[in-house]
């Protein structure tokens, strides 16, 4: 009751805060018919070094209010994709006018000029979140979407492609702000072949507010995929060839078409890419006593060619001032091929070999992806603002692998296994959203969604002797799960002068049933669960002056199991290691907290807390013959103390600095056999220079290093980093733009750790064809729609004189 008696009166104190009188300017932004010009961006700017003070999107009417800063001469500049930005002429706070008009015109520069840096910083920090463009850097080009990840700052990817964001794991994933419904190997081979000429941005949300799902203890990172809403045809090519030890390519093709009240758009993308992963493990047995009672090395080389191919289409109708109507499927199909030699040698203490098996293995995996989505906004007079969305998706997976080992040996044996695992997954989700703008500074929010997911998964394993094949029916398996989510919240938010409040509640309810079928040595099973929670969240946001803000915020979050990790079939990772799912794992909770500053744009220093109890962790089991099982669950709580530092600022003219340092401390305490604690001190570092060496030539150097880190129980990573370089450069006119680049050039980014089992340890190295050399060309066409001329249309001599307008 107390938490909710502090809920209450902080709300009653916003509440109070919104009654105080502020002085407060309405922006508003027309386009060149000198109609309101809606989700133009508009930001505040200090006359003195254009530094960054604060920003805002306009409404369905063109306009965004400020609240008065901090006496000084300030700056508004108003942009828009396809725009040209547009700053107004110095105005002085405290303000004298109310409003201020701002024309902004066809970007023609858009067209001529390909941006190869210095027009957006690389790194922005938005009230809530951490916003990368991605176009920005040069390097990023002809990576994939995981690689921008794992570049990002404050981001790490462990072997099995999980991710961290902060030194917290489970992140929610989601695309164009809806979640992938994706985890584990699923996600990470939708991210590993996506390419990073699909993004625009990528936005790290460690709190987010009670508008997003709760799910994601470690927050949410959204990818935002490109699009244009130039008025006219217009659009875009890119062409990009890559070597690392063998061919890469990715292309794709963004098309636009925007006129009167129509806005078309599609876009395509074709990769085509070969890769490697070298695995070496050594894993050593001790008895009761610790001594080694045998060693087992393993060697594992591994390529595959990728296939990926994505489109998106989609139709945009402002069917009238108040309501827009879009409409939007998309598809994607993933082939991969791949083969693996293994060799796996057993030795006795001594070191010398008592055997050696050979494994070789073909693999094929097919990923397909189909999607819908139907969105209308509708303004409810000046103050009300309802939007609703509903999306299908469908995602049909499937992947064969066969395996061949070989007991190399003059009395030897040749044993297999050919196993084939198709699993379709559904999602059907509707969400609705309501604001209300109670008055110029406070608003309230609400809004509900619900989503069904239902999947199938089938496991067939089949046993190879020679010329025989026998079902394996003990490791067989289908399994089928449904799970519906029901979600309901509210946020107040209030802005003034000197103080921005937020304050929300969510409230989500889930059940789900599962159901593994038997065979005819096999019973059936079924198990399922239901529950709700209440997830609170909030910010309060402190400008002092023109220089310094402060922001404390906090959020609940939760973490479900993966339908994937529940199920309990057994999956093959090699001869002796195994992986397989636990029906078993509950949900695990975390607190999170923040309090950061933010100096001018130029360095922003945040201290998080967060504690997460019934934490997932990989467990690693012994089951006898030297097998060990990879598995997860439960294993109790982990703390994580975290403080970052980043910073942006121009060096010299020709010279732009962009950085950042996370440090993170965090302790594990569990119990899985006997009771483990463990804890470490890991740093993550990331930089980025960017050098303007000439009008229409960039060049760029950045890298990242991680020293030691712990997202699991029982393993521990090694240190890793990587360093890149480009340069980028403006061709045909402006209209074209040549980038080279390299990543990972020192080919130092490998995955190696150190793994505890129960009476085992193992060291392992995975290596990646990280090392990539790449070739771009970007080429943008089409001519924007001539202005038709007109009168004024009520833009009077005033109104120019109050605010710069063409």
């Amino acid at each position: 009751m107390n938490f909710f008696k502090s809920l209450l009166l902080l709300f009653l104190l916003l509440s109070t805060i919104t009654g105080f009188s502020q002085k407060k300017i309405k922006v508003i932004v027309l386009n060149e018919k000198n109609l309101p010009f809606e989700s133009a961006t508009v930001e505040l700017l200090s006359a003195k070094n254009l530094s960054f003070v604060k920003a805002g999107r306009t409404d369905k009417k063109g306009i965004v209010i400020f609240n008065q800063p901090a006496p000084g001469n300030y700056i508004f500049n108003a942009k828009a994709v396809g725009y040209e930005a547009h700053k107004t002429t110095v105005v002085k706070s405290p303000f004298v006018i109310s409003t201020l008009y701002i024309k902004i015109l066809p970007g023609s520069q858009v067209l001529k000029e390909v941006v190869i840096g210095g027009t957006k910083p690389p790194i922005q920090h938005i009230q809530g979140k951490v916003v990368l463009n991605i176009d920005a850097i040069i390097t990023n080009s002809g990576t994939t979407v995981l690689e921008l990840l794992e570049k990002s700052p404050g981001v790490m990817i462990d072997k099995e492609g999980s991710i961290s964001l902060q030194g917290k794991s489970n992140v929610l994933i989601m695309i164009d702000e809806k979640p992938t419904y994706l985890s584990g190997s699923d996600l990470t081979n939708l991210l590993s072949s996506m390419s990073s000429s699909q993004v625009s941005q990528i936005e790290l949300m460690t709190n987010p507010s009670a508008k997003y799902d709760a799910s994601g203890n470690g927050g949410i990172i959204n990818i935002k995929t490109k699009k244009n809403t130039q008025e006219g045809f217009n659009g875009s090519v890119n062409i990009i060839g890559g070597w690392s030890r063998d061919y890469k390519n990715n292309n794709s093709l963004l098309l636009n078409y925007k006129k009167g009240k129509v806005n078309a758009y599609a876009t395509t993308s074709y990769n085509a890419n070969n890769n490697f992963t070298d695995i070496y493990a050594d894993r050593d047995y001790f008895n009761q006593d610790n001594a080694t009672t045998g060693i087992l090395e393993q060697k594992t080389a591994i390529s595959n060619l990728t296939n990926y191919s994505f489109l998106k289409t989609g139709i945009d109708i402002y069917a009238s001032k108040t309501t827009t109507i879009g409409f939007s499927i998309s598809g994607m199909v993933i082939k991969r091929t791949g083969k693996s030699d293994a060799v796996a040698m057993w030795k006795k203490e001594s070191g010398s070999i008592d055997s050696s098996i050979s494994t070789i293995s073909t693999s094929l995996f097919k990923f397909n992806n189909r999607a819908a989505n139907l969105n209308v906004k509708q303004n409810i007079g000046e103050k009300q603002e309802l939007s609703v969305d509903l999306d299908a998706l469908k995602y049909s997976i499937n992947n064969n692998q066969e395996f061949i080992n070989k007991l190399q040996a003059t009395n030897g044996y040749t044993l297999g296994t050919d196993v084939d695992i198709p699993s379709t997954i559904k999602i059907f989700s509707v969400k609705a959203d309501h604001t209300l703008h109670l008055n110029p500074g406070s608003q309230l929010e609400s809004g509900f969604k619900s989503s069904s997911i239902s999947t199938d998964n089938i496991a067939d394993y089949v046993n190879l002797n020679g010329l025989s094949r026998s079902a394996d029916l003990n490791r067989s398996n289908h399994f089928q799960y449904r799970e519906n989510i029901s979600a309901l919240y509210t946020s107040f938010e209030h802005q003034s002068s000197k103080i921005n409040a937020q304050i929300g509640l969510r409230y989500e309810h889930t059940n789900y049933d599962a159901r593994q079928l038997g065979n005819s040595i096999k019973p059936d099973s079924s198990f399922s669960r239901t529950y709700g929670n209440l997830f609170p969240s909030g910010y309060l946001s402190y400008q002092a002056d023109s220089l310094n803000a402060f922001t404390i915020t906090a959020s609940r979050r939760i973490d479900r199991p993966a339908y994937q990790k529940l199920n309990p079939f057994i999956f093959i990772v090699n001869k002796y290691t195994l992986q397989r799912g636990n029906p078993y794992i509950i949900p695990q909770y975390s607190w999170n907290l923040e309090f950061s500053h933010r100096y001018d744009q130029l360095i922003t220093t945040t201290l998080s807390y967060s504690v997460v109890k019934n934490y997932f962790s990989q467990l690693f089991l012994s089951e006898g013959t030297n097998i060990l099982i990879y598995t997860d669950g439960n294993v109790g709580e982990m703390s994580n103390l975290g403080l970052s530092v980043s910073l942006q600022f121009p060096v010299t003219k020709w010279w732009s600095f962009n950085g950042q340092g996370n440090y993170n401390y965090k302790k594990l305490d569990g119990y899985q056999n006997i009771n483990y604690q463990s804890s470490i001190n890991q740093f993550q570092i990331s930089a980025s220079n960017q050098f303007n060496i000439a009008k229409t030539v960039m060049a760029e150097l950045s890298g990242f290093y991680i020293t030691k880190a712990r997202n699991d129980l029982q393993e521990l990573l090694y240190p890793t980093g990587q360093v890149s370089a480009g340069v980028s450069k403006t061709i045909l006119k402006g209209k074209g733009s040549l980038k080279f680049s390299a990543r990972d050039l020192f080919f130092t980014q490998a995955m190696e750790g150190l793994t505890d089992f129960p009476q085992a340890q193992e060291y392992f190295k995975l290596t990646r064809d990280s090392r990539l050399f790449f070739l771009s060309f970007t080429y943008r066409f089409g001519k924007p729609l001539k202005a038709i001329k007109r009168s004024n249309g009520g833009v009077t001599d005033e109104m120019k004189r109050a605010g710069s307008i063409n």
